[in-house]
């Protein structure tokens, strides 16, 4: 039976989210997840700085096509001043969603106080919150990790002061910071979550199977899941979870044809909304996550690091189907 959730005023279905992911979670990434029923998208993380600069990169960040709805548009920073001021150009792309991002663990952005070194400055973060609430015609949402490490685990006190600051929902990794994506998610974090907030909570962390899906939705008690690593080279993840959630089917793992064909559809769209040479870099690092663990896999990854256009990607699928036939 098909069931939804509501974030605000948003109706969303209760299978599983794609998670924003910089330099992977692009448009082409998106409409691909989104043909596979993902239930949710985010935009890559977008820096409010970069909004109101005029930062060409940042900007292009914001589109949003039909296509992908419902979407949310991730942001990052660590002064509320500039969420303020990026909030118009945000608001003019209609965004479903509007994600504040809490909890990126790189260098590159927490050595400037953004992502998850707010969670060691609750009151930077519900300024934050609170002026986006205040200044968003459409609901806001934070995502968050465990904390920073084993000594700061503080997400539960952080959601329920979120809350308090008016978001309609709260992501959460189940890692610290210092974590990064090492050790097992801590799913356990993300029911205790659950219990000391009343807006929905979205679980994120190690799901990669349908079983995985229905293992996090048993014990936490979450509203919505998000893949993001489990998803890569494999879209239909969300395809599958939609048909076992939905109708109690589990869907069979597609077969070189279909993988090859996927890929090829996801590879082309990169080249028909990117210039041809960042076509060509995204399309590597993508085509090769389809091929982890196949046979012949060094030579397939090393046929995917030689693309230098959409030929060698035709070249690479009308290999790997000889390779069946033979």
């Amino acid at each position: 039976m098909e069931k939804f959730i509501k974030i605000g005023n948003v109706k969303i279905k209760k299978t599983a989210a794609l998670a924003p992911m910089a330099s992977v979670a692009d448009t082409a990434y998106r409409l691909i997840c989104k043909k596979f029923k993902a239930a949710l998208v985010y935009s890559e993380m977008v820096s409010v700085k970069g909004i109101y600069y005029g930062s060409k990169n940042s900007n292009a960040l914001l589109n949003i096509l039909e296509e992908e709805r419902p979407m949310a548009i991730q942001l990052f920073g660590e002064d509320p001043k500039f969420f303020a001021l990026a909030l118009e150009k945000v608001l003019e792309k209609k965004p479903d969603l509007i994600d504040l991002n809490m909890g990126c663990p790189v260098n590159k952005v927490v050595k400037n106080g953004a992502g998850s070194k707010l969670m060691q400055n609750v009151e930077l973060a519900e300024k934050i919150a609170g002026v986006v609430v205040k200044n968003s015609n459409v609901p806001v949402t934070v995502k968050l990790r465990k904390g920073w490490d084993e000594k700061g685990i503080n997400v539960c006190e952080f959601a329920k002061r979120m809350e308090n600051c008016g978001v309609s929902a709260i992501t959460v990794h189940g890692r610290t910071r210092e974590e990064m994506f090492s050790k097992k998610a801590d799913w356990e974090i993300i029911s205790k979550v659950k219990e000391n907030v009343s807006i929905p909570v979205i679980a994120n962390g190690d799901i990669k199977t349908v079983l995985d899906c229905v293992k996090v939705y048993e014990k936490t008690n979450a509203d919505l899941i998000m893949i993001g690593r489990g998803s890569f080279g494999r879209p239909w993840i969300f395809k599958q979870i939609d048909e076992f959630l939905s109708f109690g089917e589990i869907l069979k793992e597609p077969n070189i044809l279909e993988i090859t064909n996927v890929m090829l559809e996801h590879i082309k769209k990169i080249f028909e909304m990117e210039r041809e040479e960042i076509a060509v870099k995204k399309s590597r690092a993508q085509a090769m996550r389809y091929f982890y663990g196949f046979k012949n896999a060094a030579k397939i990854r090393r046929m995917c690091c030689e693309f230098n256009s959409f030929e060698d990607v035709l070249k690479l699928r009308e290999y790997l189907l000889n390779s069946v036939k033979n």
